[in-house]
C-alpha cells in the first residue's frame, strides 16, 4: 500500500543510487543495513547505565536500542489509530524507518558510556572534538557497511532522522565561546548536513545551539521521546536490581528534593512497586502511558512545504513530560552520581587516555616509542591513517578506533599494553 506521507525527496539516498530491483522498501534497506553490522553487534558490550558484563540482566547499548526500536515503532502505531488524526493507513509515519532510527541512535557511542564520550571529546579537543551522534552520522555515511568507507549510503529521511543536532563544532564554539561538551557535528560533515536538508540554509532566527536543536524532523522527534522513555523508566528497573534505587534512597532524595512520594505520585507509585517487587509491571504500565501521551499538531517552518516529516511536530502530555524528568533526575542524582559509578567511570576514562596517548604519539604525531617502531594497530587501520591528508585525519581515525572498541576490548587492550603479566601471543591469535 502507498503510504502519501513520504515524497521522492525523502526516499533519495546519498548516492542517487534507486532502489527500484529491492523487493524492500527504502527503509526497511535502511534497517536492514544497520542491523547486519559489525558495528551494531558492538553496542552488546558497551555500557548503558552499568559496565556491560558485569550481569546478564543489565541492559547494555545493544539491549537499549532495541527497546527505543520498539517504543518509537509502537508511537507510529499510536499515531496512526488516534481517532483526532491527522494520520491513516494511506498517511503515516513509517514504523519501519522510525526502527531504523531508534536502532542507529547510539551507534556512534564509544566504550564506557557517557564518561568515555566525554574523555574522547575532551581528547579531540585540539582536533574538532568527538560527540557521539556526530559520530554515529560519520559511521552511516563514511564508515559501516561498505569496504571502501563510503558509509551505508542512507535515504534523506534516515540521515535526517539520526540529526538530533545541526550545529557544527566551530558554531558551537563561536556561539558558546569556548570548545562544546557535546551537541555538536564535526565540521568536515556539512556536506551531509547540507545535503539532509536538501542544500537549504537555516534561517536566521534558528541560531546554532540550543534554538537550532529543537529543528528535528518527526522521526528524530520520536527517536528523542522513544530514547527518553526507554531512559527514564527501563534504566530505573536495572538501578532497583542492583541495589542502587531502594526505599530508603528515593525517600531520602525525595525529601531533598521536595518530590512528592504520596498516594498516586509518580515516586509513590515506584515506592509502593518496589515493595510490592512488581517493578517491571510498573515499568511495563507507564511505557504503555508514556507511547499514549503523545499526538501530533501541524507546523510551519521551512521545510515544511517540501516533506511532511517537517509538517508536523510531536506533542507530549506536560503531565507525562514532567514525570519522565522527574524520574530521569532522580537516576541521574541516586544512580549517575553515585560514588561506584564514578570510581567506574574514572577507571575507564583513565584507560581511554592511556590508550589515546600511545597511540597519538605514535600515528598521529608519527614518533617512535623509546625509540623503537612499534606497529600496535592492524596492518589495514595503520595503513588508513598513514594515508590520510593531514594531522587532524590522522587523529579522526585514531578516535574511530577507540570509539569503536566494547568495553571489553577496551580493557583487554589496555591489560595487553600496560599490564606486565597480561597477554600472550595465543591471546592475539585467539
Amino acid at each position: 500500500m502507498h503510504n502519501g506521507f513520504y515524497n521522492a525527496w525523502d526516499l533519495e539516498r546519498r548516492s542517487g543510487l534507486s532502489d527500484s530491483a529491492d523487493y524492500r522498501t527504502p527503509f526497511q534497506i535502511d534497517r536492514d543495513r544497520v542491523l547486519h553490522t559489525p558495528t551494531f553487534r558492538r553496542l552488546q558490550n558497551k555500557t548503558q547505565v552499568f559496565w556491560s558484563g558485569e550481569y546478564d540482566f543489565y541492559r547494555t547499548r545493544l539491549t537499549h536500542s532495541l527497546e527505543v526500536a520498539q517504543i518509537g515503532k509502537a508511537i507510529c502505531r499510536w499515531l496512526e489509530t488516534r481517532p483526532d488524526g491527522p494520520l491513516s493507513r494511506e498517511f503515516h509515519v513509517d514504523p519501519d524507518l522510525v526502527e531504523a532510527v531508534c536502532l542507529s541512535h547510539d551507534l556512534g557511542h564509544p566504550p564506557f558510556g557517557h564518561a568515555g564520550e566525554r574523555s574522547l571529546n575532551f581528547l579531540m579537543k585540539d582536533h574538532g572534538g568527538f560527540e557521539g551522534n556526530a559520530q554515529t552520522l560519520r559511521l552511516l555515511t563514511e564508515r559501516i557497511f561498505s569496504a571502501k568507507r563510503t558509509g551505508m549510503d542512507p535515504t534523506r529521511a534516515f540521515l535526517d532522522g539520526v540529526l538530533k543536532y545541526k550545529s557544527l563544532w566551530t558554531e558551537r564554539k563561536a556561539a558558546d565561546g569556548k570548545a562544546p561538551e557535546h551537541h555538536f557535528l564535526y565540521d568536515d560533515q556539512h556536506a551531509h548536513l547540507d545535503w539532509a536538508m536538501g542544500g537549504n540554509d537555516f534561517p536566521i532566527e534558528l541560531t546554532p545551539g540550543e534554538v537550532r536543536d529543537t529543528f528535528k524532523s518527526i522521526e528524530c522527534q520520536i527517536m528523542d521521546w522513544a530514547d527518553d522513555t526507554a531512559y527514564s523508566l527501563n534504566d530505573l528497573s536495572d538501578s532497583v536490581r542492583a541495589g542502587f534505587l531502594t526505599i530508603e534512597k528515593i525517600e531520602a532524595w525525595a525529601e531533598k528534593s521536595g518530590a512528592a512520594t504520596g498516594e498516586g505520585t509518580p515516586l509513590g507509585d515506584l515506592l509502593k512497586a518496589i515493595r510490592r517487587k512488581r517493578v517491571d509491571p510498573f515499568v511495563g504500565k507507564r511505557i504503555g502511558s508514556y507511547i499514549q501521551a503523545t499526538r501530533l499538531e501541524s507546523d510551519v517552518n521551512f521545510l515544511s512545504a517540501m516533506t511532511h516529516r517537517y509538517r508536523y511536530r510531536l506533542v507530549i502530555d506536560p503531565v507525562v513530560k514532567a514525570e519522565s524528568k522527574l524520574f530521569k533526575k532522580l537516576a541521574f542524582e541516586v544512580v549517575f552520581l553515585s560514588p561506584q559509578l564514578k570510581q567506574l567511570e574514572h577507571k575507564g576514562s583513565r584507560m581511554l587516555r592511556q590508550l589515546w596517548d600511545v597511540l597519538e604519539k605514535r600515528y598521529v604525531r608519527g614518533e617512535t616509542i623509546d625509540g623503537q617502531d612499534f606497529q600496535l594497530l592492524a596492518a589495514d587501520t595503520a595503513a588508513e591513517i598513514e594515508a590520510a591528508p593531514d594531522e587532524l585525519g590522522r587523529a579522526r581515525i585514531v578516535c574511530d578506533f577507540l570509539a569503536g572498541m566494547t568495553d571489553g576490548y577496551a580493557a583487554r587492550t589496555y591489560k595487553r599494553l600496560f599490564v606486565p603479566d597480561f597477554g600472550s601471543i595465543g591471546d592475539l591469535i585467539g
